[in-house]
């Protein structure tokens, strides 16, 4: 292909793009700029140079935004032999997304890995050029998915482009050049090139200076005007926009042909595909021969042959746009009816839907079917813009206002929380239903927790509550039980408890969110010992319950932080805790369910820092982190804090930061976990006076969970400080005597220790045995650290020295160094020299090689560990390679010994 005009520098940017994937390293470009810029000619030029590459291709057609994985399909489609290379988790997403098989709906972002891998396998036999057109056109999950994919590139020997008019969130941070006009010279030489005939010099300057250097508006603006107003310079200047005005110029072009001839045109713009078959047919069904079609192509705007192609896309806008409302209906009603019902039912349902004015249940209806298909591909904003679509076309009042709730509830799936709730207030206005009105109450405080306005979500969730009670009673007590995990968060969870006490009885036999709703309303409104026998049998109860007991969105939410995670850690079961936490890190994992395995890894970083597995925890909260990054989410992040917290570095502005986000959110619970992490901090450090203080905010604050983790930061911080201990005693006690597991005696018996009553060194002694049998490592370390500053301070220097040398060690081990230099302080105390530990020295890993290289220990496979951090075999091999440089070692078994630092 020969240079393009006034294009070297960009033109070199794509040489080096399909160098540098030769080599084997990946490279993303988006290509921005206004419509016209010369976009689609930059990528026919990449497409020409890459002789050596296999050339994948895919446009954004306005049209078919709402078809779900429309554009994702167009790339793929000619890959698809390769799917059965792909891990089978990968295979069934994509195939299911794509419509090949049947099965759950696919999360987008398996989908997303399959893609990756499906053209990470493709590149192995040749590099790889995918050129994405139009990308401001591409439906939603298509869009996210090439994003995701984008990210995720590095060692695969490919070229991703895309080619977008204006700045897309989806494509925010990835490498970009802004395409612009050609220079005044370039503009005048390009005019030269298509205007024959005499031009005013006036005129020239005025159109190069009107269209700022846009190629396409200088090759078809002239064309609009007439020979005399080239050449005499008397054209009126006008003030649309330019995209607009190059549409104008393809109107004007299209004003002098036959009636038939811009009926195939019109019929070729509604149809997306480009399938010549289809459009023929359709031109039969609207009764136009062959002549349309020769005098179409005569213009240079469309071709025929195999696929149907508009020489732009302002060309398929211009034709569509410039129609009347019945030659379009006519169009896509020709469209619909040789449209395939078995092969391709949504696009013929959308095409009926775009025939239709008046509204028709059976068109309705057909939406409603294709909802329920998008939606089982994973395609929830497809399924949310059939819904909508069919609400709009439902003749029967109570059944339109069903259908937008469906679509509100779709949209709020998706992510699309102001569309749904702007849905929610169609639904509202609706004929009056009961149930209806208290579905649509139920949503709205759901959007109000995701958007992390937790107060009104309590609220929210409590009226629906009350409101569902008399019609039905098990989604009035799930919905209760949502209530009090909301009025958890916002701190007022009081009224929802008192209000769930009241609710509608239990089913006989109860099932597990019966039980947990009524061991958390008796805790919230009779007191912890009241509950102590209920918690436990609520626990049981969750963990009982097979993964397919109902879906996993729901068993997920009872597992986490707002029911049965609550329990759990009210409980006092370190065991089942544990267990609790790896399951539903398991089946958010396996089932893809990105969001609530962010919240779960929180869940189990927690406990495996208590278990004293505290680079584990920190790779959980790492993993959390990325999750984050991949999917645009924040990271839940309240596990960094706390490993953070007792690592005692870098605690001190996670903690600040963590506050004022929580107060700026409302969200009451996580600054209380702010100032449990505060407690430990300052503890850790020996700063007595300030962890007082935090654990007291918490318990002013809080009234269940941190603050039986709390009571024992108090004690210590107390017993240092003189601070008066009774209540934390009484605290103590209450939760031992109730409850009578290693994990709560364990504590009990520190407390009483700290506090100097009773034998201290017998309490001690039955802290570490209590507490090592429960698995808290942690825990254990603190004990023998504070049992051994006691014998210091009581003059028995031999016997500190014992349980100081094994704190040190034990908090050493386990990296929590602001405790473990409290261990050595104090056995310099006691006469003893002692060096502080040093990890042997080595280039320091990146969060993600540590991630790699601790999966890799762990014996998973390169494909296993690209599948859990979102990243291709090859680019996972990279990694490796530079790991074991860092690490001056060659393999895996290797590894196994090797000492790793994030």
């Amino acid at each position: 292909m020969a240079g393009l005009l006034g294009r070297r520098t960009e033109s070199e940017t794509l040489d080096r793009l399909l160098t540098a994937a030769g080599t084997g390293q990946s490279q993303v470009l988006v290509l921005r700029g206004e419509a016209g810029i010369g976009k689609t000619a930059l990528l026919e030029y990449l497409q020409a140079r890459a002789t050596s590459c296999r050339i994948l291709r895919a446009s954004g057609v306005e049209s078919e935004r709402e078809l779900a994985y429309a554009g994702l399909h167009q790339l793929c489609g000619h890959c698809l032999d390769r799917l059965d290379r792909l891990p089978v988790p990968q295979r069934d997403a994509l195939g299911t997304a794509f419509g090949l098989s049947a099965g759950d709906p696919p999360d987008r972002f398996m989908v997303g890995l399959a893609v990756l891998n499906l053209l990470a396998d493709t590149a192995e036999q040749q590099p790889l050029v995918c050129l994405i057109d139009d990308a401001q056109w591409l439906d939603r999950v298509s869009a996210q998915t090439l994003a995701f994919v984008a990210r995720r590139l590095l060692a695969e020997r490919i070229v991703l482009v895309f080619a977008v008019r204006e700045a897309d969130p989806d494509l925010s941070g990835l490498p970009e050049l802004v395409v612009r006009g050609l220079s005044d010279a370039e503009a005048h030489t390009l005019l030269d090139s298509v205007v024959r005939g005499p031009v005013d010099g006036r005129v020239r300057d005025r159109i190069v200076a009107e269209t700022h250097g846009n190629p396409l508006a200088l090759l078809e603006l002239p064309r609009s005007l007439t020979a005399a107003e080239l050449a005499d310079g008397f054209g009126r200047p006008d003030g649309e926009a330019l995209t607009g005005r190059i549409e104008e110029c393809f109107v004007r072009q299209l004003a002098g042909l036959p009636d038939d001839t811009r009926r195939l045109l019109l019929t070729a713009a509604a149809e997306p595909l480009g399938d010549a078959t289809l459009l023929w047919r359709a031109a039969g069904v609207l009764g136009l021969g062959a002549d349309p079609a020769a005098a179409a192509e005569a213009t240079g705007l469309i071709e025929f042959g195999r696929r149907v192609r508009f020489r732009h896309p302002l060309v398929r806008s211009a034709v569509y746009r410039s129609a009347s409302a019945r030659d379009r209906q006519e169009a896509h009603r020709a469209l619909a009816e040789v449209t395939d019902p078995a092969i391709d039912p949504d696009r013929r349902a959308w095409h009926l839907a775009q025939a239709t004015v008046a509204p028709v249940e059976d068109v309705a209806a057909d939406l409603e079917r294709s909802a329920g298909r998008a939606q089982a591909r994973g395609g929830l904003v497809a399924a949310a813009a059939f819904l909508e679509q069919a609400a709009l076309l439902t003749p029967e009042p109570a059944r339109r206002a069903q259908r937008e709730l469906a679509a509100a509830r779709a949209k709020r799936d998706a992510g699309a929380l102001g569309s749904a709730l702007e849905l929610l207030t169609a639904v509202e206005a609706g004929p009056a239903d009961a149930l209806r009105g208290a579905e649509a109450e139920h949503l709205r405080g759901q959007i109000a927790f995701d958007q992390r306005r937790s107060g009104d979500a309590a609220g929210l969730l409590l009226r629906a509550a009350r409101r569902l009670a008399p019609l039905d009673a098990l989604r009035a007590r799930e919905t209760y039980l949502e209530a009090v995990g909301a009025g958890l968060w916002a701190g007022s969870v009081s009224e929802a408890a008192s209000a769930a006490v009241e609710a509608p009885p239990a089913p006989s036999p109860p099932r597990a969110v019966d039980l947990v709703l009524d061991a958390l309303a008796i805790r919230f409104t009779q007191g912890y010992t009241a509950a102590s026998s209920l918690l436990p049998a609520a626990l049981s109860a969750v963990l009982a319950l097979e993964d397919g007991a109902f879906d996993v969105g729901r068993m997920l939410w009872l597992m986490g932080n707002r029911a049965a995670g609550t329990v759990a850690t009210e409980a006092w079961d370190f065991e089942a805790t544990r267990s609790l936490a790896r399951r539903q890190v398991r089946l958010a994992r396996s089932s893809g369910a990105l969001v609530q395995l962010q919240f779960g890894l929180n869940f189990q970083a927690i406990t495996e820092l208590l278990a004293g597995e505290v680079t584990e925890a920190a790779a959980l909260a790492e993993e959390d982190r990325l999750i984050g990054d991949v999917t645009g989410n924040p990271p839940v992040g309240y596990a960094a804090v706390l490993v953070a917290a007792h690592r005692g570095s870098g605690a001190a502005e996670l903690i600040a930061s963590t506050v004022r986000e929580a107060t700026a959110r409302g969200q009451w619970r996580l600054i209380a976990l702010a100032d449990y992490a505060s407690a430990v901090f300052h503890n850790g450090l020996g700063r007595h006076d300030a962890a007082l203080a935090a654990a007291q905010e918490v318990f002013a604050r809080d009234d269940v969970g941190f603050q039986g983790l709390i009571t024992a930061e108090f004690a210590e911080a107390a017993s240092r400080t003189g601070a008066d201990l009774s209540a934390a005693v009484a605290r103590s006690a209450e939760r031992a005597l109730a409850m009578r597991t290693d994990w709560a005696l364990g504590i009990d018996a520190r407390v009483r220790a700290l506090s100097g009553s009773g034998d201290v060194a017998a309490l001690y002694r039955e802290s570490i045995a209590r507490l090592a049998a429960a698995g808290l490592r942690v825990d254990v370390a603190r004990s023998h650290l504070l049992f051994g500053e006691w014998l210091r301070r009581a003059g028995h220097r031999v016997d500190a020295r014992e349980q100081l040398r094994t704190a040190n060690d034990m908090l050493a081990s386990m990296g929590l160094e602001a405790f473990a230099d409290r261990a050595r302080r104090e056995l310099l105390a006691t006469g003893e020299t002692v060096r502080k530990r040093t990890a042997p020295e080595t280039d320091e890993l990146t969060a993600q090689e540590f991630q790699i290289a601790r999966l890799a220990r762990e014996g998973l496979s390169n494909p296993e560990i690209g599948t859990r951090l979102y990243l291709s075999p090859r680019t996972v091999e990279w990694h490796l390679r530079k790991i074991f440089a860092k690490l001056n070692i060659t393999s895996r078994r290797q590894l196994r010994d090797a000492a790793l630092t994030p």
